[in-house]
C-alpha cells in the first residue's frame, strides 16, 4: 500500500466519522441562543464537503496515475495477448522492439504510444479508457479489437523528432517531410506492431518484465 493510498484512506475514515458525528448528533453543529456555533459549522462544513471533496479528488488523482500503467492496461483478459505481444523475441516488431530495448517506459509502455499528443489528448485518452472499462464490466467488447482511428504519428514524433539516429537514417530522410505532415504513415513501413492472431508463429522473449 503506497503512501498516497494510506492518505487518502485516512481521508475517507474521517470524513465518514465526522459525517457520522453531524447525523448522529446534530446538536454540534445547531445554533446555540439563535446563532450556529462558529465550531459547528466548521465541523459540519469539513465533515459534509471538505473532506468528501479531499477524498474525491485525491482518488480521482491516484486513479488516473495507476492509469497510465501497463499493468493496468494490460489487466483486462481481453488485453492479454498484447501484453504476450510485447515479449515477442523479433525485433521487427514495433511494440516488442520499444518495450524490450526501453525506448518507452516499460511501466507505461500502452500509454506512451497510445496517447492522443494534442491539447486535450489526456482528457480524451481517460473518457476513451473509461468506455473501455465500461464496456468490460458490461461483457460488451467489440471484437476484433480495433484503434478507435488510424495512427498517429504524433505518437512516434513525440519521442523521434529531432534525434540525429531517426532524421539521418537514410530510409527515413526523403519522407521527413510527409511523416510530419501525416501525409505518409509511420506503420505503413513498420507494419509489424502487436500481431495478436500470430503469436504462436514466434519465439517469447524471457527477459525482465
Amino acid at each position: 500500500m503506497t503512501g498516497a493510498t494510506i492518505v487518502l484512506s485516512v481521508l475517507a475514515i474521517a470524513a465518514l466519522a465526522l459525517i457520522g458525528v453531524v447525523v448522529r448528533r446534530p446538536e454540534t453543529a445547531a445554533s446555540v441562543g439563535g446563532a450556529a456555533s462558529v465550531g459547528g459549522k466548521v465541523l459540519a462544513f469539513a465533515a459534509l464537503f471538505v473532506l468528501p471533496a479531499l477524498v474525491l479528488l485525491g482518488g480521482a488523482v491516484r486513479h488516473y496515475e495507476q492509469a497510465r500503467t501497463t499493468t493496468f492496461c494490460v489487466s483486462c483478459h481481453l488485453m492479454e495477448p498484447w501484453e504476450e505481444s510485447l515479449h515477442v523475441d523479433d525485433s521487427r516488431f514495433l511494440a516488442a522492439a520499444h518495450y524490450q530495448n526501453r525506448r518507452v517506459p516499460a511501466d507505461r509502455a500502452c500509454y506512451t504510444c497510445h496517447t492522443n499528443y494534442t491539447m486535450f489528448g489526456d482528457i480524451d485518452d481517460k473518457v476513451r479508457g473509461f468506455r473501455h472499462v465500461w464496456h468490460t464490466v458490461l461483457g460488451t467488447t467489440a471484437e476484433p479489437v480495433e484503434l478507435y482511428e488510424p495512427f498517429d504519428n504524433r505518437a512516434c514524433l513525440a519521442c523521434h523528432l529531432g534525434a540525429r539516429s531517426y532524421e539521418e537514417q537514410a530510409a527515413h530522410a526523403p519522407y521527413l517531410a510527409d511523416l510530419r505532415q501525416g501525409a505518409r504513415s509511420c506503420v505503413m513501413c513498420h507494419n509489424l506492431v502487436h500481431e495478436v492472431e500470430h503469436l504462436d508463429r514466434f519465439l517469447r522473449w524471457e527477459g525482465p518484465s
